[in-house]
Order: C-alpha cells, then sequence, then structure tokens
C-alpha cells in the first residue's frame, strides 16, 4: 500500500490560515488601540463590542515544517 504525500497546497492553507489569524489579531489589536467598537457576529446579530471589552489573543502558529526531502 502506497502512502499517501502531503501535498503542497495542504502547507500553503496552513501558512494562509495563520497569516489570516495574525492580520486579524492585528487589526482588532489596532481598533483597541485608537478606542473604536468591533462589530462581531454573535447569536445571530451583529453586536458591536466597545474598545475596553476588546480581548487581543496572541497568534502563535502550531504547525512544524519539516526540513527533510521527500522521496
Amino acid at each position: 500500500m502506497k502512502k499517501k504525500k502531503k501535498s503542497p497546497h495542504s502547507l500553503l492553507a496552513y501558512r494562509a490560515e495563520e497569516a489570516l489569524k495574525r492580520a486579524v489579531a492585528k487589526a482588532i489589536a489596532e481598533h483597541q488601540r485608537q478606542g473604536i467598537p468591533i462589530a462581531i457576529w454573535r447569536d445571530g446579530k451583529v453586536v458591536r463590542v466597545p474598545p475596553d471589552q476588546i480581548t487581543v489573543r496572541d497568534v502563535e502558529a502550531n504547525y512544524l515544517i519539516s526540513n527533510k526531502k521527500r522521496k
């Protein structure tokens, strides 16, 4: 039975998701810093969150990239 190779597209997807999470965290932090509320979707409605209630999460990558050459 052959092993499935991980496609390079899956690595690209991980990197894209990581970049998106960092961009969102940066935008939320900027809103908090400037005192601008953010709009979120909660319980089927749009809700404005005041800057003093905004929580900025630290986004870290949970993916490890191997340096091994694939055959």
